[in-house]
């Protein structure tokens, strides 16, 4: 499929590059005139972005990146989140989204198949206090933007990650990240349109890395974030980027996407409709590919309990995407060594799930690693492409059939189509702040007894903080 021909303007010319109808929007996000349920949406994606990076903070590699960005120093324009310290804008958008991605922790979109809030959030907050007495108001609009055009230009995707080789919560990310840098900076319509357009020169983010387990998976969203801050920079200077961003001759839906995109589907109701609603959060710390399969064996457990030793074998029907993302090499997943190859492993978190209950964060460490009972039962978990599940959710972050074979013979059977945290079963404010809780008791650093709930709190009532100190004062 090719990417869908620009309709026609008046006179007959072709209309203006999907790029200006997102710049338009993006300059013009006022949150005074959002819907409640937006607004309210938009403070539940900072709310479990900024928890994620609490917990991220101590996760492997963000430690080497906060040194990085303290051996650079420089300008003093925005704070290092938990670590502290005052660092030019672009390096905390780098380090800041490093950490709320570093748990895989973070929102998905499970349609769009990506991460909004890693790269958006940290983007607009730097920016914000670069420009200086950002309000809370303020930073919603600026995230409204980021979220929504991020989500929006993945609904417009029509070819698989896999297939393209792109991770796209980075790849997306970098336009997401600069509307909303742009938004918090205060860039007019022209400037935005710039901006887009020059960070277009920056657009990357593979899926090899995700192969491969390396913590280049966990910094690639951060430096998306990085790149839009110092475009919006650069468009606030009078730097003109590319022009016909997505649909020039050489642009992003050619040369990145196969012309397999539709600037149709990403315009359709702009600013009417919001698609940033249909964003889930994670109750368990890994793939989200996962979590259908961890939902079904925690139901099962829960209905028929029995020791492990009584299982032959259990059975994971999914997608083929779902398959490719967290099945594969099937011998790397059943017998992960490193910690990204447990976050993208079904048959680990299978086996955790049956152990243990619901996976948490001491599971995806080196310690859990190596706890020989869960290796033992993750290498009789066989995950395989479930061909009606296939057939009928396609790019869809995968549903799950479930089928334990215990060794008397019984099976247990049970499907989950929409894991836990997906809006139409979603996660309550209850486990929200419960999940705010437990990424605060695992930061890098000491922070205060009470640093959950005053986070909670304090995004609860952003819409009346005069300025972002009052955040940043919770999160450093």
């Amino acid at each position: 499929m090719t990417a869908t021909p620009r309709p026609a303007a008046r006179g007959g010319a072709a209309a203006p590059d999907l790029v200006v109808d997102l710049a338009r929007f993006a300059a013009a996000v006022d949150t005074a005139r959002l819907e409640p349920d937006v607004i309210a949406a938009v403070k539940t994606n900072l709310l479990d972005t900024l928890a994620c990076a609490l917990a991220g903070s101590s996760a492997k590699a963000v430690d080497d990146v906060a040194a990085l960005v303290r051996e650079w120093a420089g300008a003093p324009q925005a704070d290092m989140l938990v670590f502290g310290g005052r660092f030019p804008a672009h390096h905390a958008a780098w380090i800041n989204s490093a950490m709320a991605h570093a748990r895989d922790f973070d929102d998905t979109h499970d349609s769009a198949m990506l991460h909004a809030g890693v790269s958006t959030v940290p983007a607009a907050i730097a920016a914000g206090q670069l420009r200086g007495g950002l309000s809370g108001a303020e930073l919603i609009a600026a995230v409204t933007a980021g979220l929504e055009i991020t989500c929006r230009l993945g609904m417009g995707t029509q070819v698989d990650i896999v297939e393209s080789g792109f991770i796209y919560s980075s790849l997306l990310g970098y336009f997401g990240a600069t509307a909303a840098a742009g938004r918090a900076l205060g860039l007019g319509e022209e400037q935005m349109r710039n901006a887009l357009g020059i960070v277009y020169s920056s657009v990357a983010g593979n899926h090899q890395v995700t192969r491969d387990a390396s913590l280049m998976k966990r910094l690639q969203p951060g430096l998306a974030a990085q790149a839009a801050v110092v475009a919006v920079q650069l468009a606030r200077r009078g730097i003109r980027g590319a022009q016909e961003v997505f649909e020039g001759a050489d642009g992003f839906f050619r040369v990145y996407l196969q012309g397999r995109a539709s600037a149709q589907v990403v315009r359709q109701d702009l600013g009417r409709r919001y698609e940033l609603l249909n964003l889930s959060y994670k109750p368990y710390p890994c793939n989200r590919d996962a979590h259908a399969a961890i939902d079904a064996i925690l139901a099962l457990r829960a209905e028929s309990p029995h020791e492990a030793a009584d299982i032959e074998r259990i059975e994971v029907g999914v997608t083929a995407a779902g398959y490719q993302m967290v099945c594969v090499p099937e011998a790397v997943r059943s017998a992960p060594k490193t910690i990204v190859e447990a976050q993208f492993s079904i048959p680990y978190a299978v086996a955790v799930a049956w152990l243990d209950g619901a996976p948490g964060m001491r599971h995806f460490s080196e310690e859990g690693l190596r706890r020989a009972d869960i290796l033992a039962l993750a290498a009789r978990v066989k995950p395989h492409v479930d061909a009606q599940i296939d057939r009928d959710w396609g790019r869809f972050v995968t549903p799950a059939r479930v089928v334990v074979h215990l060794r008397d013979g019984t099976a247990l059977e049970r499907r989950v189509d929409y894991s836990k945290g997906h809006p139409k079963n979603a996660m309550s404010a209850a486990e929200l702040a419960a999940k705010v809780a437990d990424c605060a008791a695992v930061a890098a650093k000491p922070l205060a007894p009470d640093t959950a709930a005053r986070l909670v709190a304090t995004v609860r009532g952003l819409e009346h903080l005069p300025e972002l100190s009052g955040l940043m004062r919770v999160l450093t």
